[in-house]
């Protein structure tokens, strides 16, 4: 049967285990020791950590076993106890913000300013990468980049750019350690001049070709193409311009992000356009909104004739860290910017034929199917009906909030999912139809819809960075063009908290959750609330 936590009947299935079992006890031998001292100077040793007989557990914890929506991504455990505490009080779900961090004025009681540089060529490297991550010193920052490359400079002594070496008539950077020049450049409090002609400035990380950009309102995008990519048929990146710094998606607006997604949308449409050789007379400018929208319902219609079934892939690595231990903590940079591409039908084999191209939006059709299949009735109609009738896992044991839903207009739903594959999980489905037909990829949905779609997105990330998330990654569960299979379009924004980074248990798609989801929708409503507090001020 499919494993899933959606029925036919509203509610959803919330599996819960009442630990209840025998231990026999084979060990052979005590280690009695002292662990130290009680505070009236008694000592305090391990005797309860070995027993004399069998262990019996009367009840531990419970608890609550949740399959996943879609049975692709697994099962989440929420541990009662933990989830209990967050229940009574969701303003516990949150990461405080980092205490300032200075080695500069750390040392300044020992040494002389002058002598400050001297330590600091002293520091073993995992020291100064951890500076480099977590310093809120500006100046420190500067003296930091420039001991680690080499610059230019005008009169002013503010950077105007990199020196290079020239090695078997390729130039690079001269850069002593890269990835301590990385996570300096990622880090927010290192003055903009730097970031920009370390890291912003276009060229400066390669010759990718811009193939677009979007300038209105104070926001400036480049789009460029990732020719020589790990996705085989090249991708494109949409990247908030060396003028338009954003390192915080608090900080990004909705110009920002309608400029981001409005690149997407429109290299996803011309695309297919040349694809399917719809005469299309634009060079060297942007679609406008109008023109956008007739030529996406014109590439739609060819789609529908022309047999092709293309998917389309977005994603969103927010954030950046790196370890002192040498570990880089997440797959990008802290600058804005997201990635797309056109996914074909098909891949050709190495001994012949074809097989079809891997898209994840394919595994939720699968999902949808089978669930069709299995239980004679609507996949999304059913999961959109349980996320609206939810009761809490608890019973009601706890008094709190039960819904699942944050946000949603006539076009969206931003919610928890019942079973989150990360912590903090929220995803957004586009609840809207066109053409009586479900909206499941972006070429589906017109303006209106689209519009939905950009706020909601930029909503679940100003709801993150409100609680303190550093790293969030968000992805697309497209559905392939040409098809009506029922299913929705999904997005999935995942961020990695410090405490729950992903082990063995995740490794087998068993998601471990301190919070039951309707707290954790209590939390971002108020997140809302809070933000909306903010900006009247």
């Amino acid at each position: 049967m499919l494993r899933t936590c959606v029925n036919s009947k509203g509610v959803f299935k919330v599996g819960v285990h009442r630990p209840h079992y025998q231990v026999r006890n084979l060990r052979e031998q005590d280690f009695y020791m002292s662990m130290g001292t009680m505070p009236d100077g008694s000592s305090h040793d391990n005797r309860a950590n070995f027993p004399k007989g069998d262990v019996q557990e009367e009840g531990a914890r419970w608890i609550y076993e949740i399959a996943n929506a879609f049975a692709f991504l697994g099962t989440t455990y929420i541990d009662s106890g933990w989830a209990a505490a967050r229940a009574k009080n969701p303003g516990l779900i949150k990461i405080d913000p980092p205490p300032a961090c200075s080695m500069t004025t750390a040392l300044a009681g020992i040494a002389a300013k002058d002598q400050v540089k001297k330590v600091f060529r002293l520091l073993p490297m995992p020291v100064l990468y951890a500076l480099a991550a977590n310093s809120t010193d500006p100046d420190e920052l500067v003296m930091l980049a420039q001991s680690c490359c080499r610059m230019e400079f005008d009169g002013d002594n503010q950077p105007t750019g990199l020196r290079y070496l020239e090695s078997n008539g390729a130039l690079r950077a001269d850069i002593d350690d890269f990835e301590l020049f990385e996570t300096i450049a990622n880090n927010s409090y290192l003055p903009d001049r730097y970031k920009e002609v370390m890291v912003l400035r276009p060229g400066v990380q390669g010759e990718s070709e811009i193939v677009g950009d979007r300038q209105q309102g104070g926001s400036h995008i480049f789009e460029y193409l990732r020719r020589n990519s790990y996705i085989p048929w090249g991708h494109y990146a949409a990247n908030m311009a060396h003028d338009a710094i954003r390192y915080h998606t608090i900080d990004l607006t909705l110009t920002d992000f309608q400029g981001l997604r409005h690149l997407y949308y429109q290299r996803m449409v011309v695309a297919l356009a040349d694809r399917l050789g719809i005469p299309l007379d634009v060079k060297r400018r942007s679609l406008t909104e109008q023109e956008l929208e007739q030529l996406r319902i014109q590439v739609l219609a060819a789609v529908d004739k022309s047999g092709l079934h293309p998917a389309t892939l977005w994603g969103w690595n927010f954030g950046y860290d790196f370890s002192g231990s040498g570990y880089r903590l997440h797959a990008s940079h802290q600058m804005i910017h997201q990635q797309f591409a056109m996914v074909p039908d098909d891949v050709e084999l190495l001994d012949g034929g074809r097989m079809i191209s891997y898209s994840c939006g394919d595994q939720v059709a699968e999902v949808v199917e089978q669930y069709r299949q299995e239980m004679g009735s609507d996949f999304f109609s059913d999961y959109i009906r349980c996320i609206r009738e939810n009761e809490r896992p608890d019973g009601g044991e706890i008094i709190g909030e039960k819904s699942l839903v944050v946000y949603a207009d006539d076009n969206v739903l931003l919610f928890v999912p019942k079973a989150q594959v990360s912590q903090w999980e929220l995803q957004l489905m586009v609840t809207a139809d066109q053409e009586g037909q479900p909206v499941g990829n972006v070429l589906e949905a017109g303006a209106e819809v689209r519009t939905s779609i950009d706020r909601g997105i930029l909503m679940a990330q100003h709801i993150f960075a409100g609680l303190g998330a550093k790293m969030v990654t968000s992805i697309e569960y497209s559905k392939r063009l040409g098809i009506q299979n029922g299913q929705r379009l999904l997005y999935a924004f995942l961020p990695k908290l410090p405490w729950s980074m992903g082990a063995f248990s995740e490794a087998q798609q068993r998601y471990i959750c301190g919070h039951f989801p309707e707290d954790f929708a209590t939390a971002c409503r108020d997140q809302m609330t809070e933000d909306r507090r903010r900006k009247s001020e």
